[in-house]
């Protein structure tokens, strides 16, 4: 009888198992035809492979230049607006900063508002949003809105009519009290949503969570630093440049249990391979910012993530910046580009534009790292990343002494440091364009200063322990940005197009042979394939979110979110005016506010008949 009743609760629950799976599969295929039809833009990134390429081109090289404005929308919000609008059939999912209200716009009824959503959240959450009330977007899936709260709520929405199907608390308290916040865009894959963490600059242990879309039950969770289980590794399956990790690699290169409050934190893109059933993501700076408080190499912050998208299992690993000193958060998107010829070899890769000024090319499938080089030719605090296989430094940054603020010490003003801690580009995303084989990356062309002092670490409160001054990259062209093509197989820059300010939005590549791009004056520019401007159009504000496009009732449409802010933008957004603030970039984007203001505005483009 024992037996009789083990085999039917083991019947039980493999047909348990196999409708799960199969709504799972459901919801993916479903979600996967949306972003499969370019007149969607059904995923924050455009597709899994985070390319932001679209293949509409009934806007192009030829007409873009006729490009006017055809509707507006006010969000109603006056700080940084981040990300972008989905659109899924004929409905524009419109997000917004704190409070982050989401609005549903009916496309066939002059952008009317079916429905409206705003959270209740603690105030309290705001101060300890390190660079700004951003937030980077909603996610779709299975006929729910999924929004990430700043108060580390998750919640589902029926993307119908925006009422709350369930909600879970992501972080350990929803007050801010344990410097926790959310300020990334969820990603569905199967029947999971996955969502990051942000508040390293409070202490804050970065994880990534799965969550079922069904009813909100944690699926799995992978801490960035912790034991073995708590960061899902396997010691002798999970890699690090092709070799076994080895027990405990997520606390044995810290101090005692500094590790519980390391960073690591996990705000950026995350991207996915259905073929390998992998996401890859990236974690943030460790804390504090004073590296003297923390040695080694504080594994695994400042690592790319290559995670089963099942139970969360690491595959494998690369630490970009071990021991960061610098605040080089790795938390940039992987974009997953195929048949890459490297040395003559069609690769499938990940491509990676690190905060620290060096891009990689990394085979996607076993974490090889193929290319890493400069992509801004200011940089400076390393002289490159060593590729040599046989090096026991394989894969490490060669720093400069000069500019090592560790070496330099406590208390000393490290001068000259390029990039700045805002890096040669931040969460901003770039677009990839399968017909050149191009990446088109937005930058940032800041040089510092970085004193690194003591800091004690008191729960909610700010664990930065360093002081930053930021400008314009000497020995240039005087501004602070560049809008760059980049080959990723050679490591080459292909062209530069100077900007007076940091390029702090995401870029759009079509198959219209144009690239879309904002500033933070508040241009919405279009390019070519060789970087010629072909169109320019000023927005009410600064912009810092990510261009997209559509196509609805046979007329392409392209969209992007105004809102100066951001961490490059935070001066004008939280009204700051001291140099030193803003962690550094107020003194350095002081001159931002003889060009632009506040605003919270949605425009859309198009090419008139």
């Amino acid at each position: 009888m024992r037996v009789h009743k083990k085999l039917i609760g083991i019947a039980l629950a493999t047909t348990a198992m196999s409708f799960s799976l199969a709504g799972g599969a459901f919801a993916n295929d479903d979600l996967q035809g949306l972003i499969s039809d370019s007149k969607n833009w059904a995923i924050q990134t455009g597709d899994y492979a985070n390319t932001r390429y679209s293949k509409l081109n009934k806007i192009n090289a030829d007409n873009v230049k006729n490009l006017q404005v055809a509707w507006t929308f006010s969000t109603g919000v006056l700080r940084g607006h981040e990300g972008g609008p989905l659109i899924v059939g004929d409905i524009m999912y419109v997000h917004a900063p704190y409070p982050n209200t989401v609005y549903a716009l009916d496309l066939n009824n002059d952008g009317k508002i079916l429905w409206k959503y705003e959270p209740k959240q603690d105030a309290n959450v705001i101060p300890i949003m390190c660079c700004d009330t951003v937030n980077r977007g909603v996610a779709y899936g299975d006929g729910k809105i999924f929004l990430y709260q700043a108060d580390t709520t998750l919640v589902a929405l029926d993307a119908k009519t925006g009422k709350p199907a369930w909600s879970v608390k992501n972080g350990d308290v929803a007050d801010g009290s344990k410097g926790e916040s959310g300020t990334s865009a969820p990603m569905v894959v199967k029947d999971k949503v996955i969502v990051g963490i942000s508040g390293g600059e409070f202490g804050v242990r970065g994880s990534l969570t799965a969550y079922n879309i069904s009813d909100g039950k944690q699926a799995w969770r992978a801490w960035s630093m912790g034991s073995d289980k708590d960061t899902l590794i396997d010691p002798e399956k999970t890699t690090h440049l092709g070799k076994p990790v080895g027990a405990d690699s997520g606390t044995n290169t810290w101090e005692g249990d500094q590790w519980k409050i390391g960073g690591g934190t996990t705000w950026g893109w995350y991207s996915y391979d259905p073929k390998l059933n992998l996401i890859y993501y990236g974690t943030g700076n460790p804390s504090t910012w004073n590296p003297s408080q923390r040695p080694g190499d504080n594994r695994w912050s400042m690592t790319i993530m290559a995670r089963d998208a099942d139970t969360g299992m690491a595959k494998w690993l690369y630490q970009m910046t071990p021991h960061d000193e610098w605040d080089y958060d790795g938390i940039n998107e992987m974009i997953l580009a195929d048949g890459i010829e490297v040395e003559g070899q069609p690769r499938d890769v990940l491509v990676h534009f690190d905060r620290n000024g060096f891009a990689y090319t990394m085979d996607r499938a076993t974490g090889e790292l193929l290319v890493a080089k400069k992509y801004d030719p200011a940089v400076n605090w390393a002289t490159e990343v060593v590729m040599d296989k046989s090096s026991k430094n394989y894969g490490r940054p060669t720093v400069v002494d000069k500019y090592s603020t560790q070496k330099q010490g406590e208390d000393v003003n490290t001068t000259g440091v390029c990039p700045a801690a805002l890096g040669t580009k931040d969460q901003q995303p770039a677009t990839y364009s399968p017909k050149t084989k191009l990446f088109y990356v937005p930058t940032n062309h800041v040089c510092m200063d970085y004193e690194p002092y003591k800091v004690s670490y008191t729960a909610g409160q700010p664990y930065v322990g360093a002081t930053l001054s930021m400008y314009p990259a000497p020995n240039s062209h005087g501004g602070m940005g560049n809008f760059i093509a980049w080959d990723a197989a050679k490591g080459e820059i292909v062209w530069s197009k100077p900007e007076q300010f940091s390029v702090w939005s995401g870029a759009l590549a079509t198959d219209g042979d144009v690239v879309f791009y904002g500033t933070l004056e508040g241009y919405l520019k279009a390019v070519d394939k060789d970087g010629k401007e072909l169109y320019k159009f000023k927005t009410p504000s600064g912009i810092i979110g990510n261009v997209t496009t559509y196509e609805h009732n046979g007329k392409q449409y392209v969209a992007v979110l105004s809102g100066v802010g951001g961490w490059a933008g935070i001066g004008l957004a939280a009204g700051l005016t001291k140099p030193n603030e803003g962690l550094g970039a107020v003194g350095g984007y002081a001159a931002l506010s003889d060009y632009t203001a506040l605003g919270g505005q949605l425009t859309v483009f198009t090419v008139p008949e």
